[in-house]
């Protein structure tokens, strides 16, 4: 206890842009003594939140550091709720070191660790763990899809619906103990618990709908999985490395040629799609190759999105591959330079018999018809996503889910319980309020912080 107030108590200091080269080096200052690092370096009156063109000089050498802005926000108006300095100097590396030197030359300074400067704002309750948790998401942002979902997140999405729900469960719980306070004594009117119920009711069946979302913030957040399946030599690799835009898989006309899994990380129309390559499809007496059909399978079932290639040199699907094929699943036929109308026409009334509805047809080898194969997936993608990403509060983490749950479930305790069971019932009513206070990080939370926070580079 004594060393975390030691360490909250110093003040810290940081590069808070990207390391290397650059035409601008940011470096923040926050603690008690931040104004120190500005009456040690550079001359005048500083008027907060403003910013000024000055010669930085070594706080105690007195020799010319720099020049650049500097900008001073007395807290609590500043981004961690203490007062803090920013100087924006020049980013070549001998700067940005002489920098940190002269800044760890003063009193009761040190290097911030990471994500130390987010930590400070949420002990100094200017951000909440939801907004913490979208800014890191920020941070490691890839699509637009990504920055969307991030940004809405670190301003306050989650948060909003969250504490207005904690707050009407409190409110609930505040009637049941005062009925088993004063019950007797005060005479409090007949029909409040009734009330409590109706109430409880409504915010039980809000949050069950906020849960009932597709897991569409998770899935953006982490990546659309694609499997692409299907039997040997249909073109599989030779598709993902033309996706790939390089040679992320093996290609070879021998079968069997791929045995793990192969992913590749691609942005189709603003979201992040991992495409996951897998085994041929079919029965062997090689463990090695039947293991991977085996880790297909499992890719398959765990996918969002499942993509069948065919290849149209023959006129039967093997029944190993026909197990994979629903409704649900999208077919490619490959192979099309080489393939006959035939062929083509059986193949593609066995895939109708089967409920596939999506078929492309196209050549891996020259590149025939993957433009419209991928036109019409980024339509599928948006189709499915843009609508449900237009809500502010979509769920991005699988712990907010559980959370979530687990208030769901004290509320649905609290409805079933007997009427006379009100100590029980104010419970129960703590209980959900608990859940919903550790998403936002009103209580217990000590587990998640230090995860959370290891995601951040040092200056954030």
């Amino acid at each position: 206890m004594l060393r975390s107030f030691m360490r909250s108590n110093s003040t810290i200091y940081a590069l808070s842009s990207a390391p290397g080269k650059a035409g601008v080096a940011v470096i923040r200052v926050s603690g008690p003594q931040a104004k120190q690092a500005l009456t040690a370096t550079v001359r005048g009156t500083l008027t907060p939140r403003q910013a000024y063109f000055r010669r930085i000089r070594h706080p105690v050498k007195g020799t010319l550091l720099d020049r650049g802005l500097v900008l001073w926000f007395p807290g609590p108006h500043s981004f961690t709720g203490e007062d803090s300095v920013e100087f924006h100097v020049h980013g070549g590396n001998a700067v940005v070191r002489s920098m940190l030197d002269a800044l760890g030359s003063l009193d009761k300074f040190r290097l911030a660790e990471q994500g130390e400067f987010s930590k400070r704002a949420f002990d100094n309750d200017k951000l909440d763990l939801t907004e913490i948790e979208g800014l890191a998401d920020l941070l490691n942002a890839e699509t637009e899809a990504q920055r969307q979902l991030a940004l809405r997140q670190a301003e306050g999405g989650l948060r909003k619906p969250y504490e207005e729900w904690r707050s009407k469960i409190i409110k609930c719980m505040a009637v049941t103990e005062a009925v088993i306070d004063f019950g007797e004594d005060e005479h409090i009117e007949d029909g409040v618990l009734d009330q409590v119920s109706e109430d409880v009711m409504d915010l039980k069946n809000a949050i069950q709908s906020h849960l009932n979302d597709s897991r569409v913030g998770e899935i953006v957040r982490s990546g659309v999985r694609v499997a692409i399946v299907g039997p040997p030599n249909a073109g599989k690799s030779t598709l993902l490395n033309f996706l790939a835009k390089r040679e992320a898989a093996i290609v070879s006309d021998q079968p069997g040629t791929t045995r793990d899994i192969v992913e590749v990380t691609l942005n189709l129309g603003g979201y992040p799609v991992i495409i996951s390559d897998t085994a041929g499809l079919r029965k062997s007496d090689d463990a090695i190759e039947m293991e991977g059909v085996k880790r297909a399978m499992s890719r398959m079932d765990l996918a969002d999105i499942k993509i069948c290639l065919l290849p149209l040199t023959k006129n039967e699907i093997e029944p190993i591959v026909q197990q994979v094929l629903d409704p649900s699943t999208f077919v490619i036929l490959t192979k099309q330079d080489v393939a006959s109308t035939t062929v083509e026409k059986q193949v593609k009334e066995q895939l109708h018999q089967a409920g596939v509805q999506k078929i492309w047809t196209l050549s891996c080898k020259t590149g025939q018809g993957v433009d419209c194969f991928l036109n019409d997936m980024i339509g599928v993608l948006k189709s499915t996503f843009d609508d449900a990403l237009a809500n502010p509060a979509l769920i991005t983490q699988a712990r907010h889910r559980q959370h979530l749950q687990d208030c769901v479930a004290a509320l649905e305790q609290y409805l079933e319980l007997p009427a006379e069971e009100v100590v029980l019932g104010a419970e129960e009513l703590r209980q959900a309020a608990n859940a919903l206070g550790r998403i936002t990080g009103r209580v217990d939370v000590e587990d998640v912080l230090d995860a959370l926070f290891s995601q951040f580079c040092i200056g954030k």
